[in-house]
């Protein structure tokens, strides 16, 4: 709780030293002369209210839009030694790293992959895919378990909750700003908002929701190392290898994983040039090669 609360309390203060930047860079100044009278203040605060609003409406109803986006069914009963077994292993591993029981599920799709979601590590969703139980062994199967229950308990979910809603929040707040520049500064409209600022500010929003990802992107392949050390502590860091090597083995499979979960599952797929920088995980390589560090 505490990292979320100086997280929140940082973004903040992010925000102020922008507002008191822009004002004192005589932004309002040059706006104003031009006929735009724009409170950046109230603007910050309507822009952070809807970007961190948006984001952690999304983090709040991550676990119901996973059941129903990947058509994954919960465990409540095991009716095989398999779903006996998996329950048994997440419940060991959440043990071992000191969170509750997540819920754990099976999704059906044959491409070897797993994710977790939820709004917070003690209330987590934790599931696999079909065609991952079929064909990794138990061994690099708890392996991938380790890695998911990894990002749980570091709360990745909630990290990059945080870290979306502070780049929607600076979209959302420079790409009206440009908008209003337009607008006013350059068509020299006297009466409200004409089409200009709408159009601008759209394209602006496109231009600086892509820069954000790749923002965004960077920590979540950061976050992918972490949960790969957590996985290796959990497992065992050979075990661990093990599953990222079967994953490159797997990789001739598609990675049929919808785009607002593949940030939290164990492939990500591999992409290049811009497609590269918006990756949610690392190539495999440099994540073996990151565990092999560890035992050298």
């Amino acid at each position: 709780m505490m990292r979320i609360v100086l997280f929140l309390v940082t973004n903040l203060a992010i925000l102020l030293v922008a507002s008191v930047t822009l004002s004192l860079l005589g932004f309002d100044g040059i706006m104003a002369a031009n006929g735009v009278d724009l409170n950046l203040k109230a603007l910050l605060v309507f822009c952070a209210v809807f970007g961190f609003g948006g984001s952690f409406v999304s983090l709040f109803i991550s676990k119901w839009m996973a059941k129903r986006s990947t058509g994954t069914q919960i465990i409540d009963r095991p009716q095989t030694r398999s779903e006996q077994w998996l329950l048994d292993t997440v419940a060991s591993l959440a043990r071992e790293a000191g969170i509750k029981m997540p819920e754990v599920g099976i999704f059906p799709a044959q491409a070897a992959n797993a994710f977790a979601t939820g709004w917070n590590k003690n209330d987590a969703l934790v599931a696999v895919s079909q065609g991952l139980l079929e064909r990794f062994s138990p061994d690099e199967v708890r392996a991938v378990l380790a890695h998911e229950i990894g990002h749980v308990a570091n709360g990745d979910m909630v990290t990059l909750s945080l870290i979306q809603g502070v780049v929607n929040t600076f979209v959302m707040f420079f790409a009206r700003i440009f908008g209003n520049f337009v607008d006013k500064v350059i068509f020299k409209n006297e009466e409200g908002v004409g089409i200009a600022y709408y159009v601008a500010t759209i394209v602006a929003e496109l231009v600086l929701g892509i820069l954000a990802s790749i923002v965004v992107m960077w920590f979540s392949r950061q976050r992918e190392f972490r949960a790969d050390e957590a996985g290796a502590d959990l497992a065992g860091t050979q075990a661990m290898i093990g599953a990222l090597r079967r994953l490159q083995v797997e990789s001739g499979i598609a990675v049929d994983m919808p785009d607002n979960l593949t940030a939290f599952g164990i492939n990500g797929g591999l992409k290049n040039g811009l497609a590269g920088l918006l990756m949610t995980h690392p190539p495999l390589e440099q994540r073996i090669e990151a565990l092999q560090r560890r035992v050298r």
